[in-house]
């Protein structure tokens, strides 16, 4: 479902020939879920009914300086009750997005937000890796507690703490 939307939100956009401006407004929504525990309570909970949340982001989305195709995106899955997936779609977009620019587009999970100096550098070397320009999204999840989790298409690199530790633990109970 996620797929569908973003699909239809990038043939728009592109319509429109506002597929960066879309981008950028897609990218500002996400960076205030990332930062909104009670934009994510909006969002995610199925005790606000769909006028509640259209309502309730009409008036965020205003004040953010969002609008026009993103806007009217965002209000659109609220209204279908299908806002609880907006990360997947906005994610979906963006890989929509980055082929058609040519770019591959990777995701890293890292603990704590990353500097953009070691954005650049984890930039830097999956185009090494990959031979071509990368669109980066992150997401920081505490739960992983150190090191990070790099995905570029099919594959996933994970170098997280938590992984490490699981693995001793299985490795430590065929010891003993």
């Amino acid at each position: 479902m996620p797929g569908r939307y973003a699909t239809a939100l990038f043939e728009l956009a592109q319509e429109a020939k506002a597929v960066d401006q879309v981008s950028a407004d897609l990218d500002s929504f996400a960076a205030m879920l990332d930062g909104s525990e009670d934009m994510v309570r909006l969002v995610r909970s199925p005790v606000f009914g769909a006028a509640d949340q259209v309502a309730a982001l009409d008036a965020i989305l205003a004040k953010a300086g969002i609008k026009s195709i993103a806007a009217n995106f965002i209000k659109l899955a609220a209204e279908n009750r299908r806002l609880f997936a907006i990360r997947d779609m906005i994610s979906a977009f963006r890989k929509l997005a980055a082929q058609a620019r040519g770019q591959i587009s990777a995701e890293v999970v890292s603990a704590e937000k990353l500097s953009a100096a070691q954005i650049r550098k984890i930039k830097d070397e999956l185009k090494a890796s990959v031979g071509s320009d990368v669109e980066l999204s992150e997401t920081v999840d505490p739960s992983i507690l150190g090191g990070l989790i790099v995905k570029v298409g099919s594959r996933m690199v994970d170098n997280s703490l938590r992984t490490k530790l699981q693995n001793l633990k299985v490795a430590m109970k065929g010891v003993s």
